[in-house]
């Protein structure tokens, strides 16, 4: 049983919840400054939703790539706590049905807590809810296979970026707006970025087990044009949301920008050096974090229709 829970909690990595904490903290910074109410209640049992959902998605992704053998295929010395999966079952800590079960009863709590908001608070989120859990499970699962066929990417931004915020915004306020669409671009972008940095370690493996995101289909070498452009994308829809809100403050997300400079540095310079390149996948997730923070300050303060 203790290897269990060892395997469940490596497998559930909490510390990547991060990923889905950001976007659904700005959305509900968005409600309060629409409403200047927000129900605690509700917010917590989405934000419940939201991590079985990840959970799930870990597990349903650890069981594919250990399959392919992607996960088999990385070497010793590019093993990192950034890519590779949660190696869980290369590790030992769980079998392949340990992980499937856990991968259903995460999904099937994530449904039951999404059927529950729909009939006591808000009926249009079942769309959101049927949309997020088809992504978690076709990003790895087949007939759609979105990480394997260069879908992956943008599954991802989509996800934790327009989806999760406006769904998050619908269930607080029991309204839509495409401000909060718009609003959901930087986190899309960024997350992006999170998930690109992250395959560079794991191109070889990638390779081999037939995992063609588009890391692998462009080269390392085109890819860090793209690494550029997913920053340039995130600060120039800050720089259109502080249009759109007529509000100067949405520019603080702009606080991170160095940092983006040097992580593509870092890419450019250490695409082939594991070691060295892990700075890069590091600094990535903090601007992450720390745009993220700014923009949840910024939706706090303003938002005008």
């Amino acid at each position: 049983m203790e290897r269990i829970w060892q395997g469940f909690w490596q497998l559930s990595d909490p510390k990547i919840w991060i990923a889905s904490t950001i976007p659904m903290f700005i959305a509900a910074a968005l409600s309060y400054g629409y409403t200047r109410t927000i129900d605690i209640g509700w917010f917590v049992l989405a934000l419940l939703g939201i991590y079985l959902i990840e959970i799930g998605k870990n597990a349903v992704n650890e069981f594919v790539d250990y399959q392919t053998g992607v996960d088999r295929f990385i070497t010793e010395d590019k093993r990192n706590p950034f890519s590779g999966g949660k190696k869980t079952i290369v590790d030992g800590k769980l079998t392949m049905k340990e992980t499937m079960v856990i991968a259903v009863l995460t999904l099937l709590g994530a449904l039951i807590i999404g059927i529950f908001i729909t009939i006591l608070r808000e009926p249009s989120i079942f769309w959101v809810g049927v949309v997020g859990l088809a992504l978690a499970i076709f990003y790895s699962v087949p007939p759609f296979k979105l990480n394997y066929r260069g879908m992956g990417e943008l599954a991802v931004g989509l996800a934790f970026g327009p989806l999760i915020m406006c769904g998050t915004f619908l269930l607080l306020t029991g309204t839509w707006n495409w401000l909060v669409l718009i609003a959901g671009l930087p986190v899309a972008f960024l997350i992006t970025a999170v998930l690109w940095i992250n395959q560079y370690p794991d191109y070889e493996a990638d390779i081999k087990g037939g995992k063609r995101n588009w890391l692998v289909r462009i080269g390392k070498e085109n890819g860090v044009i793209i690494y550029a452009l997913l920053f340039i994308g995130a600060y120039v829809s800050l720089v259109y949301l502080a249009i759109l809100y007529k509000n100067p403050i949405w520019l603080l997300g702009l606080i991170s920008t160095p940092l983006a400079v040097k992580s593509i540095n870092i890419t450019k310079k250490q695409k082939n050096n594991i070691p060295k390149l892990l700075e890069a996948n590091q600094k990535t997730i903090q601007i992450y974090i720390i745009t993220g923070i700014a923009m949840t300050i910024a939706s706090i303060l303003t938002f005008n229709i």
